[in-house]
């Protein structure tokens, strides 16, 4: 569907394909109409690593069949094509859609549809599976505000299943879908389940045993702030993660807007200090400061703020561990 974050997906599932069934990908660019189309999934392509077959403004029927047998020849596990984006009312462009289906007989045919879409899904999946016989739903942007209400109304009406949802911008923001959880999340009850999974899959679970066992002891340090703030960023924007919190609504998570440079300035001002200062900070003394100031490109106020975060978190570490703090 137009809009609806197509290439971008066909990129998330071929990382997925390889990352997680250890599988080679191929991507077979169909989208001969929309302009940067091709070079859009190239460069998606360049990024991961995965060849993309492309012939230019061709026939795209033909396109899809040469790639296939490319494919073939070259010993690849999955063929992902990328057709062009189109609405239900585009008669032109869903025969070329329905003609690519008989040429080439895919296993999978995935409709990829815009979560915010609401109810309007419903009437454009329809339109397409009169033509098609879709086998599933792809539910992009689920990291805005939608809760994912469209997901009930889709299932219920259409009996098409919904098999993966697109949740970060980033080539790895696609997961499985599961009923529950949504239900969850329209309820308001969160869904953990998915943050322990993307912590599991992102962090360095060696890393961050050795962090919180130095957390434990005392003996956190700048050097473990700066793994722990590396740790989190591969999680992605963290506005994401806290609306996934049960009763995120209610705290006013789900509308946090989180700046990525903060955490990006505090990154460079511990990077500013040599080894030894971040092992021990009480040495950071004005001359010090004002060196990794001008070394990070901040003010010696940020870099004064920054060490007095740091302590304030030291200082609740050891309550924690005490016994002491107060929930």
């Amino acid at each position: 569907l137009q809009g609806g974050g197509k290439t971008t997906t066909i990129g998330k599932l071929g990382n997925m394909v390889r990352k997680k069934h250890k599988k080679n990908p191929l991507f077979i660019a169909c989208d001969v109409y929309r302009p940067a189309a091709i070079d859009q999934l190239i460069s998606i392509g360049k990024s991961l690593n995965i060849e993309v077959y492309e012939e230019g403004k061709k026939n795209p029927v033909e396109i899809a069949k040469n790639g296939i047998e490319y494919a073939k020849n070259n010993g690849y596990d999955y063929v992902l094509i990328d057709t062009a984006g189109r609405l239900q009312i585009d008669e032109e462009l869903m025969q070329e859609l329905v003609n690519i289906n008989n040429e080439v007989k895919p296993d999978e045919t995935l409709l990829v549809i815009d979560a915010m879409m609401g109810q309007d899904a419903i009437n454009v999946i329809t339109g397409f599976n009169d033509k098609l016989n879709i086998t599933g739903c792809i539910l992009t942007k689920m990291d805005g505000d939608t809760k994912g209400g469209v997901a009930l109304s889709l299932r219920h009406l259409t009996n098409i299943p919904i098999k993966l949802i697109g949740d970060s911008e980033k080539l790895d923001g696609i997961s499985e879908f599961y009923p529950q959880r949504i239900a969850e999340r329209i309820l308001g009850m969160g869904d953990i389940l998915s943050i322990i999974e993307k912590t599991e899959a992102e962090l360095d679970t060696d890393e961050m045993m050795s962090t919180a066992k130095r957390m434990q002891k005392g003996k956190f340090d700048l050097e473990d702030f700066l793994s722990t703030t590396k740790q989190i960023k591969k999680l992605g924007p963290l506005e994401n993660i806290l609306k996934l919190l049960p009763g995120a609504s209610k705290m006013g998570l789900n509308n946090v807007d989180i700046d990525p440079k903060i955490m990006a300035r505090s990154e460079a001002i511990v990077l500013s200090m040599t080894p030894y200062e971040r092992r021990n900070p009480d040495i950071i003394k004005a001359t010090r400061k004002i060196r990794i100031a001008k070394g990070s490109g901040q003010k010696v106020e940020d870099v004064n703020r920054l060490l007095k975060q740091f302590e304030q978190m030291k200082i609740m570490m050891k309550q924690v561990n005490s016994g002491k703090f107060k929930f």
